[in-house]
């Protein structure tokens, strides 16, 4: 029933113009792009996914979207040592507030045994890992640094790279009062940063490996226009507050928005592989 009111939906924001959609529309149209044929492919891949919390509210997206969608049902499995052929493996990986731990993570699990045995392998880092007093500069050449290396260690396994995720900034009212005396603006310190590393990791990479643009997912409204803020002539996305639990992970919906387009990026690869 749940399956066909979204459709019904998805029907209707086609027939009212992409002003009128809210997120499931968007959800619906998306899934119903990706053919049975193609899912199958995905199905038959092994990924294995290092993440944190945004990252579980992703893989409950996940299987959200499966018990939605009975062609997008993909064996989600938490890796404890086995490699499950066909399945999306995920694992814990790094310290959060520690950028370079996940780095290190990633690569001793390639490493241990993963690298070359799955067929597409990647991690996020996390809100907390980027913050106003991070070297964006110096980390992303970490970042970039071991997984150039580790894609020339390991040709056979696909290596996907994720944007960082933003977080909600302050608005309103107190937003004007505190321009006005000159006090710092809830949330834009950290997501600039954001937003920077971001920016680095779409030039580099936008042309020679997958992006899986979490940031982007999170910062597109229902309406279809991009959440975002002005700073010293600069606009930088942010998180949607709809899509948020807290204002930092993702809710119930945030999740699968976010699964829909991993899903998406997922299985283009997996046809291209």
């Amino acid at each position: 029933m749940r399956v066909m009111t979204l459709l019904g939906l998805a029907v209707m924001a086609l027939s009212c113009g992409a002003s009128t959609m809210n997120p499931e529309n968007s959800i619906v149209l998306k899934m119903n792009q990706i053919s049975p044929q193609t899912m199958k492919r995905l199905s038959q891949r092994t990924i294995f996914f290092g993440h944190q919390s945004v990252g579980k509210n992703i893989i409950d997206g996940l299987a959200s979207l499966g018990r939605d969608f009975p062609h997008a049902v993909l064996n989600i499995r938490h890796f404890t040592g086995h490699i499950d052929d066909g399945a999306v493996l995920h694992a814990p990986i790094g310290r959060n507030m520690d950028p370079e731990s996940k780095i290190q993570g990633f690569v001793q699990y390639m490493q241990k045994g993963i690298g070359g045995k799955v067929d597409i392998a990647f991690f996020k880092f996390c809100y907390v890992d980027i913050t106003s007093q991070t070297d964006v500069d110096k980390l992303f050449h970490q970042y970039q640094e071991a997984m150039d290396g580790l894609a020339n260690a390991y040709p056979d396994t696909l290596f996907l790279h994720t944007t960082v995720p933003v977080t909600i900034v302050q608005t309103g009212p107190r937003v004007w009062v505190k321009r006005i005396i000159g006090r710092p603006l809830g949330g834009y310190a950290d997501n600039i940063q954001r937003n920077r590393y971001n920016t680095l990791l779409r030039q580099h990479f936008q042309a020679k490996a997958p992006i899986f643009d979490l940031a982007l997912v999170e910062s597109i409204r229902p309406d279809g226009k991009v959440n975002s803020f002005n700073h010293k002539g600069n606009s930088f996305h942010a998180l949607v507050p709809e899509y948020a639990s807290d204002g930092r992970h993702l809710n119930e919906t945030g999740a699968r928005l976010a699964a829909a387009e991993m899903i998406a990026v997922l299985s283009k690869v997996s046809s291209d592989k």
